[in-house]
């Protein structure tokens, strides 16, 4: 089992989303990208740069290596081809999960099922029991 995070900020829902995405990876920098993953989640209505350092604050993460990070737009190609990624597999909101089987290749996933939606460990626990079986 596997588990692969991607970056796919719905800026039509959100404007700041690629900004917050940006500002999770600014904070991995520093080895807090869930903590302000999380946060981010957690306050969507605020998303602006004064809330990014809020939340970098409240992390203790080192200010001005989180700003300049955040300023020199490192991450910005990687988040868009998540994005362009995503866009491919036809997926249109989050969360979204894709289960399958990597070949011996080990080249690429054969996606057997897609959870689209926020869902139960149950229903996580039957759909990954089903992609077993069809392995």
């Amino acid at each position: 089992m596997q588990y692969v995070f991607k970056d796919f900020p719905l800026e039509q829902l959100h404007p700041q989303a690629f900004r917050a995405a940006e500002a999770a990876h600014c904070a991995g920098e520093q080895g807090r990208f869930w903590e302000m993953h999380d946060r981010l989640f957690a306050n969507q209505a605020a998303l602006s740069a004064g809330d990014f350092r809020r939340l970098a604050e409240e992390l203790r993460l080192d200010l001005s290596r989180f700003q300049a990070c955040l300023e020199s737009g490192r991450y910005a190609a990687r988040i868009r081809r998540d994005l362009a990624e995503g866009n491919r597999l036809g997926i249109t909101g989050t969360p979204t999960f894709l289960l399958g089987i990597t070949p011996s290749s080990g080249s690429s996933v054969r996606v057997l099922k897609i959870i689209r939606g926020a869902k139960s460990f149950s229903d996580f626990q039957q759909a990954i029991e089903e992609v077993l079986a069809e392995r």
